[in-house]
């Protein structure tokens, strides 16, 4: 079981912060992990402990926007029985295969992780440029069975790392012939908060959670999370991307100079 820490004043700053930041990118773009992850790292927390950590700090946040797309998640309701076991399934899976991870070996691998979930935000980000103005080319259907693989793919992706899993849900929301974005953001909340709430059970029930950290970094994403809601309206989804992305960088390259040196 990992015991509660001792924290400097400029460590619980620094946690604060980085939650405010990343319940700020939450609310923006998605993309909160990007920041907390490595800022705990940075504090010198083991890599295992650090995500977990992070994933239960960003929960409640990620909750309270679900509330915002109630009817439209009601409104799918069939979706949700096709969806809702590979996600908790997959997220018990990714949970349970990160605690069986040496925190050397996550620790190597966490800035390729950052690097991929960039890349999935850039990938997002250039497609939305690319269709602005346009029409949505149309969806290729798949059947519901590769939409359940597909989802406790995610998931399981989800539940080991999680950043940039929103993404990839739009990516399956859409293969099933669903345009209506609202819809697809209530549905693609939905199933990450199932995915980050039952990794977040585990974690906690491992004694892989840092509580001080934990605690300070969940104030900030609270925090951050209503103002980053309100400030979305004035820069916009596509610089929020933006942004996400240059941090996401900015952190791999961080975490590859640290692990050189």
């Amino acid at each position: 079981m990992i015991r509660s820490r001792t924290v400097g004043a400029l460590d619980l700053l620094a946690l604060v912060a980085a939650g405010a930041g990343g319940g700020a990118m939450n609310a923006l773009a998605g993309g909160g992990t990007m920041l907390t992850f490595p800022t705990l790292l940075l504090l010198g927390h083991p890599a295992v402990e650090a995500n977990a950590t992070s994933t239960v700090a960003l929960l409640p946040g990620a909750a309270a926007s679900l509330a915002g797309y109630r009817r439209e998640v009601a409104s799918h309701r069939a979706w949700l029985g096709t969806l809702l076991l590979p996600s908790v399934a997959g997220g018990s899976a990714g949970s349970l295969l990160l605690l069986a991870t040496p925190d050397e070996l996550f620790a190597r691998l966490a800035p390729w992780l950052l690097l991929f979930a960039t890349g999935l935000f850039l990938f997002q980000t250039l497609r939305a440029r690319r269709l602005a103005g346009a029409l949505a080319p149309p969806a290729l259907p798949v059947r519901p069975w590769g939409a359940w693989l597909g989802q406790f793919g995610v998931a399981l992706y989800g539940g080991y790392f999680g950043a940039g899993i929103g993404i990839l849900m739009l990516v399956i929301l859409g293969s099933l012939g669903l345009t209506d974005i609202h819809a697809m953001n209530g549905l693609k909340n939905f199933f990450g908060i199932c995915i980050n709430g039952v990794a977040a059970a585990i974690f906690l029930a491992g004694g892989a959670v840092e509580p001080v950290a934990a605690a300070w970094m969940l104030l900030g994403a609270v925090l951050g999370g209503y103002a980053g809601a309100r400030f979305a309206r004035a820069i916009g989804q596509t610089r929020a991307r933006v942004a996400v992305i240059l941090i996401g960088l900015v952190l791999a390259v961080v975490l590859f100079v640290q692990q050189a040196g």
